[in-house]
């Protein structure tokens, strides 16, 4: 069951992560042999083809492997480098491709600590006032 957002969540970090774990999701279920989008070029697609310049040669099936990729950074978190460097050498990635996916994960894993941080403070809050009021165990 999906809540209607307000337009003030519209523009929140959370329902943007959802939003577009969803289209991906969808995406995956709706594409059932992804194989068919190798070599099928982007510009029949306008939103696509806007996405590249006039030197890249990326293919739709780049674009489904980098979405798909982006969505377990969100998931699972940023994977290592040689993981990332032994999926690119079994597909076609274009330099834009490429430099879409570092920004995103430069950025991902900033946010990711970030919040880490943030969680730690709330914690160490939470558990100074229990000890102020006189709640809760040492080892907590």
């Amino acid at each position: 069951m999906q809540l209607a957002e307000t337009p003030n969540q519209k523009n929140s970090l959370f329902n943007a992560m959802n939003r577009f774990i969803g289209a991906v999701n969808n995406m995956d279920q709706t594409i059932m042999l992804p194989s068919m989008l190798r070599d099928v070029p982007l510009d029949e697609d306008r939103e696509l083809s806007s996405l590249k310049s006039d030197m890249d040669e990326g293919d739709m099936y780049s674009y489904y492997q980098l979405l798909k990729s982006i969505r377990r950074d969100i998931e699972w978190g940023v994977r290592c480098a040689a993981a990332d460097e032994r999926r690119k050498e079994s597909m076609k990635i274009t330099q834009e491709d490429e430099d879409l996916e570092k920004q995103f994960q430069y950025h991902l894993t900033g946010l990711q600590g970030v919040l880490s941080k943030l969680t730690q403070q709330a914690n160490c809050l939470t558990k100074r006032y229990k000890q102020e009021i006189g709640i809760g165990g040492w080892g907590q």
